[in-house]
């Protein structure tokens, strides 16, 4: 499958996601199969293009995974596609600090050699819509811009002017999209609220949106478009399969709306090292998984729904006794809030010495890590690529073992912790570029707990 567009934007908020996951619904009405992408690390909007596209969304993010890895990720994620729709991060050009084009839409565009649809804010632009396009146009010689879809139009004599606007440029105008109160997505302090927490609404919402796009964009152009992009060559991405013969290995997976961020290749990388991935929710089941020998306690926004959380006492209290066990557990971000003593006022599972709060103060940013203290699974001096973003501060007690040590901007400093099998940090990974700590983390669940 070579069929794909790039839905890029002159920045962020300009409407990308409306675009991207409205063009996902219509070309979908339309017949085709098509698979959702989101360029960088964001976890919420792919689980949009999931909703709307009925495929797992994917990221393909050039930092977390190296460039190499981009063609291949692709191609295993499009497979039986018709057509992927692919949605930029920030403005096109806007990429990983300090690191020129790297990780950004421009990157991943010109490394798909895939055609890029531009997205622009009209709602306070008319003649001038000309010389913001120019500029995207011409600024990278390597990267095609085949057309421009006009967001937030106020009226059809607006609409008519931008295109008279860019009708000397050759540039097509495929679509302009009204503003509209109906098409609005509710927001949280990391962007958009996670579909699956909000998931028949949300699907309301998004039925509505492809008709919107299915009636205000040229789906036909836009698949044509997408279907004249260059034939990618090279292997798709696969899972190695495992190292080791055995029978599944179960782990529980948190999931449900507290705990949502997950990178789909991490699980697929779990499932091939032999893990039976058994899902549960934190919010609603007392247990934990029968037979759990590892566990994984994803991102999310367990702030939202603390109370909940430290009201689920028997789940708290068993999962603090796996952990303690000495059972492999990796928590990210959300998960690291959820092991920590208390969250704000409410009680956690205490199996970190630390308390977590959540504050006016944004981390965000791409970090290159090393492991400095490991449980077994995590051997010291592992390096890898990730990312963290959260509004929420950890403080430990003295004499904690730190997860990582981070790099980013010259700087280093500690992050995390470790406490026998626990693995807990900010750190989002995605695993594709670094496919052996899935093997380890599943091994090291098949391997006896000393008492």
């Amino acid at each position: 499958m070579s069929a794909r567009v790039v839905i890029a934007g002159t920045g962020s908020g300009v409407g990308k996601t409306t675009l991207a996951t409205g063009l996902i619904g219509a070309l979908r009405a339309s017949g085709l199969s098509v698979q959702g992408f989101k360029v960088g690390p964001d976890y919420i909007d792919p689980t949009y293009h999931r909703l709307a596209s009925g495929r797992p969304g994917r990221n393909l993010d050039a930092f977390l995974s190296g460039p190499e890895l981009i063609a291949p990720l692709f191609l295993h994620g499009a497979r039986g596609a018709d057509v992927a729709v692919i949605e930029g991060v920030m403005g096109m050009f806007d990429g990983a600090a300090g690191r020129g084009e790297l990780a950004s839409t421009a990157h991943v565009a010109k490394l798909l050699r895939a055609p890029v649809l531009l997205v622009v804010d009209g709602s306070a632009l008319a003649r001038s819509a000309a010389a913001v396009v120019h500029g995207f146009c011409t600024f990278d010689p390597g990267v095609r811009v085949a057309g421009v879809l006009f967001n937030r139009v106020g009226s059809e004599r607006h609409e008519r002017l931008l295109r008279e606007a860019l009708a000397p440029l050759g540039v097509p105008v495929l679509g302009a999209l009204r503003r509209s109160e109906a098409i609005q997505a509710p927001e949280r302090h990391l962007g958009l609220v996670p579909a699956v927490e909000r998931h028949r609404r949300a699907a309301a919402a998004l039925e509505r949106l492809g008709w919107l796009v299915g009636r205000h964009v040229d789906v036909e152009a836009v698949a044509r478009i997408a279907r004249a992009a260059s034939p990618l060559s090279g292997p798709a991405w696969d899972p190695p399969p495992p190292s080791t013969p055995g029978g599944p290995i179960p782990v529980a997976l948190a999931r449900g709306p507290a705990f949502s961020f997950h990178y789909e290749e991490n699980l697929e990388l779990l499932r091939a090292a032999g893990a039976e991935l058994q899902e549960f929710d934190p919010l609603a089941d007392e247990t934990l998984p029968p037979g759990t020998r590892a566990l994984v306690l994803a991102g999310g926004f367990p702030e939202v729904y603390g109370a909940q959380l430290a009201a689920n006492r028997r789940l708290r209290t068993e999962v603090a006794a796996l952990a303690r066990g000495g059972c492999p557990v990796l928590a990210e971000c959300g998960g690291l809030l959820y092991l920590a003593q208390r969250l704000d006022e409410h009680e956690m599972c205490g199996v970190l010495p630390a308390r977590a709060r959540m504050s006016a103060r944004l981390t965000l940013g791409y970090r290159e890590a090393v492991s400095v203290g490991a449980p077994s699974w995590m051997p010291v001096g592992t390096r890898v690529r990730g990312h963290e973003f959260h509004r929420s501060q950890i403080t430990p007690s003295a004499g904690v073992t730190p997860a990582w040590r981070l790099c980013a901007g010259g700087q280093r400093w500690p992050e995390g912790f470790v406490c026998g099998g626990v693995h807990a940090s900010y750190l989002h990974l995605h695993w594709a570029a670094f496919p052996e700590l899935a093997r380890r983390f599943v091994a090291a669940a098949g391997r006896p707990v000393m008492a």
